[in-house]
């Protein structure tokens, strides 16, 4: 998995998912916008986060592994039982 680029810019977070209220959108292969880097910060529990094009990866994702979301490459996410995590966003 990749790291963010140095120079990335926050500028926003989504809200608190659980594994109740995570949308079925991010169940499945979507992406994030050109220059649109993603961090995902667990904050309790599990969650398995897959890149869902070449080359394909998979990643178990917890509080002292947050997984970080390329610039438009597919990708989805499933929870592992009881998870807490959001979606942070940089350019």
């Amino acid at each position: 998995m990749k790291s963010l680029p140095e120079n990335a810019e926050y500028y926003q977070k989504t809200p608190e998912f659980t594994e109740e209220t995570l949308p079925a959108g991010l169940r499945r292969a979507h992406h994030t916008k050109a220059g649109t880097w993603g961090r995902i910060v667990v904050l309790e529990g599990r969650l398995m986060y897959r890149i869902c094009q070449e080359p394909m990866g998979e990643w178990m994702l917890d509080r002292d592994n947050p997984g970080v979301i390329e610039p438009e490459v597919q990708h989805e996410v499933e929870p592992l039982g009881r998870v807490r995590f959001y979606v942070e966003f940089y350019r």
